[in-house]
């Protein structure tokens, strides 16, 4: 039953137990054990296990022996949702198209909570480039992506996304992100040598609201060949993936 709160709020102990549940196994790349649930949580077993059973028997939570993992349900209930489902359908068939135009993968990625997930990927056709999987939550500063999806957006929420991503962050270092956010603004796409992996050039262009905010960041992660193989140029491949973004951004222009 419901509890009202002191500040007339209405608490519900057992969905908070459910949504506590999830989230600690969402931040588990390998999973816990009950008792691990039990310790990360501060609750007994006795607390969690009948919760725990129920998010298994409605497949929010899969046990594998004595291990309990996420399931992909939420994302793809996530997906159900109007704008997302929207986005998804236009994007898709565009995207396939610049893969193979460009013959590299490309992916689209939505800010989350000082995140950004992966929401769709494609694989060029001779199957080879810098892949990520749809799902994965990546750290936003160091990427191209991440950088279009803080710099077109309102300068509140700008801000309040830079606070989110750069925790334990100096001063100097976020002044030194901020220029670049201003910089990517100006050029209206990012374009830049990865921080992390050697011979990786990323370049993403922004998917507008009808406000001009970024909704999703459509991104070619460029993989340097060594073996002679003719490439597009990251001009030639900026080019192309502004014109695949331009008529997402058409179609989807009300979302």
């Amino acid at each position: 039953m419901k509890e009202k709160e002191e500040n007339g709020a209405y608490s519900a102990p057992a969905l908070d137990k459910g949504l506590d549940i999830l989230e600690v196994l969402c931040k588990s790349e390998n999973g816990l054990t009950q008792q691990e649930i039990s310790g990360q949580l501060g609750r007994k077993l006795g607390e969690i296990y009948r919760m725990l059973n129920c998010l298994v028997q409605r497949n929010y939570v899969a046990n594998y022996g004595n291990v309990y993992t996420i399931t992909s349900k939420l994302f793809q209930l996530s997906h159900f949702h109007p704008p997302t489902y929207r986005l998804l359908t236009e994007a898709l068939p565009l995207m396939e198209e610049l893969s193979r135009a460009v013959s590299f993968p490309c992916d689209l990625r939505v800010y989350n909570n000082g995140f950004q997930t992966v929401v769709a990927s494609i694989q060029p056709p001779n199957g080879l480039g810098f892949m990520t999987r749809v799902g994965s939550e990546i750290e936003v500063a160091p990427s191209a992506s991440g950088l279009v999806l803080l710099a077109f957006q309102d300068p509140v929420i700008t801000d309040i996304r830079i606070r989110e991503c750069l925790l334990n962050t100096s001063e100097s270092e976020i002044e030194t992100f901020r220029k670049g956010l201003i910089e990517v603004a100006s050029n209206g796409f990012a374009s830049i040598k990865s921080k992390q992996y050697a011979g990786l050039h990323a370049i993403s262009f922004p998917i507008l609201d009808m406000n001009g905010n970024a909704v999703a960041a459509m991104t070619v992660p460029m993989l340097a060949r060594i073996d002679g193989t003719n490439q597009l140029t990251h001009q030639e491949v900026a080019e192309k993936l502004k014109y695949c973004v331009s008529n997402l951004n058409q179609k989807i222009a009300k979302l």
